[in-house]
């Protein structure tokens, strides 16, 4: 129904986004990759949108990327995920983790997350394999999945440049090759000559 929702950032949580646009102040909930990227209180933001509609309510869930909804949206295809299972699990593991452990059957991992049981990481494991073998490994955001990438990417910007700008930039840098990047901190010195 919804695609995004552009406006002007009113306030963030690590749950949730107000997002003001045309005069409607949207409260979304959000994962923690979505407020790890999220500019400052004040500018203006896009989320991509996901409006969830129960017999007792109605909930908007934002996400910084496509992909990141795409995964959302993957994981409660499978019974007994609702979206505030799926919102735990976006929040804390990254996709390529994820896509990872089911494709090897390590159900062992996706036990890793606050609320997932034995039962349902085996279930994740059965009913989703197929499933993401068939997307590509980078779809939501496996390239903040790097420690040292995920920091510098925040690092570039908490600077004051925005996502788009910053992923080019450390796109860049892998391309060039040269010696890896001990930590986030070379990274970003690299990254700052492609923004």
């Amino acid at each position: 129904m919804y695609e995004h929702v552009r406006g002007r950032l009113d306030r963030k949580t690590p749950a949730e986004a107000v997002v003001e646009a045309g005069g409607v102040g949207f409260l979304f909930a959000i994962p923690l990759t979505t407020y790890e990227s999220l500019p400052a209180e004040g500018t203006e933001v896009r989320l991509f949108a996901e409006l969830v509609v129960r017999e007792d309510s109605q909930r908007l869930f934002g996400f910084a990327t496509r992909e990141e909804r795409v995964f959302f949206r993957t994981l409660q295809s499978v019974s007994g995920v609702g979206p505030s299972v799926a919102m735990q699990i976006v929040s804390s593991m990254p996709y390529a983790d994820f896509r990872e452990a089911v494709v090897s059957g390590d159900a062992s991992r996706l036990r890793l997350v606050r609320g997932i049981g034995k039962k349902l990481s085996e279930r994740l494991v059965l009913e989703l394999r197929d499933k993401v073998e068939s997307l590509p490994a980078s779809a939501a955001g496996a390239s903040i999945g790097d420690p040292v990438q995920r920091d510098a990417l925040l690092a570039l910007e908490a600077l004051g440049f925005p996502r788009p700008a910053a992923e080019r930039a450390l796109a860049a840098c892998r391309e060039e090759g040269g010696p890896a990047a001990g930590d986030a901190g070379d990274l970003v010195r690299r990254a700052l000559r492609h923004v």
